[in-house]
């Protein structure tokens, strides 16, 4: 099981994150989906819940993995790859900001650590990332910004113009099921233990 020392850890670091986010970022920013994941594995790792961690697994682990491969390209090549981590080497944003948000690197760790103990919850996992993704993904659009641009929802990096909104945000959102959740779903299926089996 994971340790009452690490659950306590991780809570603290969270909410220092949670109050830099606020003050600097304000509410809106916390609806990407790995700030919701972030916040979220509080709560199941507390209530060691198989479901919650399920979750947040499917809805996040292969944009999280992407940052992580981003970044690393972009320390040894010294160029832009995907784009993912632009913002962690703008200059003119506040060092302590980009540290923070090396929270990135361990997330998927926790996340995949918490569905090895725990137990993947295949009858919730998928239905669940897909329902979140549901709410998470018209919110970011209602009530984000195109300089924000969260979770993508006005453009794949540079405002699109083709599509309307309601579309291009319908589109997003099959986007995420068809090539992230349901990929996940399958490979979580098959490389973990089921909850409750």
């Amino acid at each position: 099981m994971i340790p009452v020392w690490f659950k306590l850890a991780y809570t603290a670091f969270v909410l220092v994150i949670l109050v830099i986010w606020l003050k600097h970022y304000g509410w809106r920013n916390l609806m990407w989906f790995s700030d919701v994941a972030l916040l979220g594995a509080v709560p199941a790792l507390w209530l060691e819940s198989a479901s919650l961690a399920s979750v947040l697994t499917v809805a996040v682990l292969v944009p999280e993995l992407l940052w992580n491969v981003d970044l690393v390209l972009r320390l040894a090549l010294r160029r832009r790859i995907i784009g993912l981590t632009e913002y962690m080497f703008e200059r003119d944003r506040p060092r302590f900001l980009r540290l923070l948000s090396l929270f990135h690197v361990p997330l998927p760790a926790v996340l995949l650590w918490m569905v090895w103990e725990y137990g993947y919850a295949a009858d919730i996992a998928l239905p669940g990332a897909t329902l979140l993704a549901a709410i998470v993904l018209p919110a970011s659009r209602v009530f984000g910004s195109p300089e924000a641009n969260i979770n993508w929802t006005y453009g794949p990096g540079l405002v699109q113009q083709r599509l309307r909104p309601a579309a291009y945000v319908a589109g997003l959102y099959l986007g995420f099921v068809l090539l992230l959740f349901l990929p996940t779903d399958r490979l979580l299926r098959h490389f973990f233990p089921l909850a409750g089996a």
